[in-house]
Protein backbone atom coordinates (compact mmCIF):
# COMPACT_ATOMS: atom_id res chain seq x y z
CA UNK A 1 0.00 0.00 0.00
CA UNK A 2 1.45 3.30 -0.83
CA UNK A 3 1.88 5.66 2.13
CA UNK A 4 0.28 9.56 1.20
CA UNK A 5 1.52 12.30 2.94
CA UNK A 6 -0.28 13.49 5.68
CA UNK A 7 -2.03 16.88 6.43
CA UNK A 8 -3.00 18.81 9.49
CA UNK A 9 -6.20 21.22 8.68
CA UNK A 10 -6.36 24.79 11.03
CA UNK A 11 -9.25 27.06 11.24
CA UNK A 12 -8.57 31.31 12.23
CA UNK A 13 -11.06 33.71 12.22
CA UNK A 14 -10.62 37.31 11.78
CA UNK A 15 -13.18 39.02 13.80
CA UNK A 16 -13.38 42.93 13.49
CA UNK A 17 -15.02 45.12 15.22
CA UNK A 18 -17.61 48.28 14.30
CA UNK A 19 -14.43 50.97 13.67
CA UNK A 20 -12.96 47.98 11.37
CA UNK A 21 -9.88 46.97 13.35
CA UNK A 22 -8.99 42.94 13.62
CA UNK A 23 -9.27 40.96 16.76
CA UNK A 24 -5.58 39.74 17.94
CA UNK A 25 -3.69 37.35 20.39
CA UNK A 26 0.35 37.49 21.29
CA UNK A 27 0.73 33.83 21.88
CA UNK A 28 2.36 32.86 24.74
CA UNK A 29 4.45 30.23 23.17
CA UNK A 30 6.95 32.19 20.61
CA UNK A 31 5.08 36.01 21.03
CA UNK A 32 3.79 36.19 17.52
CA UNK A 33 0.87 38.24 17.11
CA UNK A 34 -1.54 36.24 14.89
CA UNK A 35 -5.46 36.00 14.40
CA UNK A 36 -7.11 33.47 16.85
CA UNK A 37 -7.06 30.11 15.40
CA UNK A 38 -5.69 26.50 15.98
CA UNK A 39 -5.69 22.86 14.86
CA UNK A 40 -9.28 21.43 13.74
CA UNK A 41 -10.65 18.57 15.22
CA UNK A 42 -10.98 15.12 13.37
CA UNK A 43 -14.62 15.34 14.96
CA UNK A 44 -15.40 19.18 14.28
CA UNK A 45 -16.80 21.19 11.45
CA UNK A 46 -14.69 24.04 10.22
CA UNK A 47 -17.10 26.45 11.57
CA UNK A 48 -17.65 24.84 14.98
CA UNK A 49 -13.60 24.39 15.11
CA UNK A 50 -13.31 28.51 14.76
CA UNK A 51 -15.65 28.72 16.96
CA UNK A 52 -13.96 26.48 19.85
CA UNK A 53 -10.41 28.17 18.70
CA UNK A 54 -11.72 31.72 19.69
CA UNK A 55 -13.09 30.61 22.60
CA UNK A 56 -10.16 29.61 24.24
CA UNK A 57 -7.68 32.02 22.95
CA UNK A 58 -9.37 35.33 23.32
CA UNK A 59 -12.58 34.33 26.05
CA UNK A 60 -14.95 35.32 23.33
CA UNK A 61 -18.05 34.01 21.22
CA UNK A 62 -18.00 34.89 17.61
CA UNK A 63 -20.28 33.48 14.61
CA UNK A 64 -18.45 32.57 11.21
CA UNK A 65 -19.64 34.54 8.04
CA UNK A 66 -17.49 33.31 5.03
CA UNK A 67 -14.54 31.89 4.18
CA UNK A 68 -12.06 34.30 2.98
CA UNK A 69 -8.94 31.93 2.25
CA UNK A 70 -7.16 28.55 2.18
CA UNK A 71 -3.58 28.95 2.60
CA UNK A 72 -1.14 25.81 2.76
CA UNK A 73 2.46 26.11 4.20
CA UNK A 74 4.48 23.78 1.64
CA UNK A 75 6.54 22.90 4.15
CA UNK A 76 5.06 21.57 7.14
CA UNK A 77 1.54 20.06 5.41
CA UNK A 78 -0.81 22.52 7.56
CA UNK A 79 -4.20 23.75 5.36
CA UNK A 80 -4.92 26.83 7.04
CA UNK A 81 -9.05 27.77 6.91
CA UNK A 82 -9.60 31.09 7.62
CA UNK A 83 -12.77 32.62 7.93
CA UNK A 84 -14.34 36.38 8.67
CA UNK A 85 -16.52 36.43 11.79
CA UNK A 86 -18.37 38.67 14.27
CA UNK A 87 -18.05 39.26 17.58
CA UNK A 88 -21.16 37.51 19.45
CA UNK A 89 -20.73 37.41 23.18
CA UNK A 90 -17.71 38.18 25.56
CA UNK A 91 -15.20 40.60 26.10
CA UNK A 92 -11.56 39.81 24.90
CA UNK A 93 -8.97 38.78 27.29
CA UNK A 94 -5.60 37.13 27.80
CA UNK A 95 -6.23 33.48 28.41
CA UNK A 96 -3.59 30.57 28.92
CA UNK A 97 -2.93 30.34 24.76
CA UNK A 98 -2.77 33.97 24.41
CA UNK A 99 -0.53 36.53 26.44
CA UNK A 100 -2.16 39.40 25.47
CA UNK A 101 -5.60 40.27 22.89
CA UNK A 102 -5.92 43.62 20.82
CA UNK A 103 -7.56 45.39 18.31
CA UNK A 104 -5.48 46.40 15.85
CA UNK A 105 -6.23 48.23 12.42
CA UNK A 106 -5.21 47.02 8.88
CA UNK A 107 -1.77 48.86 9.37
CA UNK A 108 -0.63 47.93 12.65
CA UNK A 109 -1.44 44.28 11.02
CA UNK A 110 1.08 45.28 8.18
CA UNK A 111 3.75 46.59 10.06
CA UNK A 112 3.35 43.87 13.46
CA UNK A 113 3.02 40.36 12.40
CA UNK A 114 4.62 38.14 9.63
CA UNK A 115 3.39 39.05 5.92
CA UNK A 116 2.08 34.92 6.12
CA UNK A 117 -0.21 36.27 9.29
CA UNK A 118 -0.90 39.55 7.94
CA UNK A 119 -1.70 38.61 4.38
CA UNK A 120 -4.70 36.27 5.63
CA UNK A 121 -5.81 38.99 7.68
CA UNK A 122 -5.84 41.61 4.95
CA UNK A 123 -7.40 38.51 2.17
CA UNK A 124 -10.47 38.61 4.95
CA UNK A 125 -10.94 42.45 5.28
CA UNK A 126 -11.14 42.39 1.55
CA UNK A 127 -14.75 43.46 -0.22
CA UNK A 128 -14.23 40.56 -3.00
CA UNK A 129 -16.25 37.76 -1.43
CA UNK A 130 -13.79 35.02 -3.44
CA UNK A 131 -11.70 32.97 -1.14
CA UNK A 132 -8.30 33.25 -1.55
CA UNK A 133 -6.15 30.70 -2.26
CA UNK A 134 -2.50 30.69 -1.25
CA UNK A 135 0.80 28.84 -0.75
CA UNK A 136 3.94 29.60 1.31
CA UNK A 137 7.09 28.17 3.22
CA UNK A 138 6.14 29.63 6.30
CA UNK A 139 7.80 32.76 4.96
CA UNK A 140 7.78 33.37 1.41
CA UNK A 141 4.57 33.09 -1.00
CA UNK A 142 4.55 30.34 -3.95
CA UNK A 143 3.25 32.62 -6.94
CA UNK A 144 0.72 30.03 -9.12
CA UNK A 145 4.07 28.66 -11.25
CA UNK A 146 5.39 27.78 -8.07
CA UNK A 147 7.44 30.30 -7.69
CA UNK A 148 8.50 32.16 -4.02
CA UNK A 149 7.72 35.71 -3.77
Amino acid sequence: MTQFPRHSVSVAAVVTDDGGRVLVIQRRDNGAWEIPGGILELDETPQAGVRREVLEETRVEIEPERLTGIYKTVTAGIVALVFRARLVAGTPAATDEAAAVDWWTADQVTAGMSEVFAVRTLDALRADPTPAVRSHDGRRFVDRHGQYT
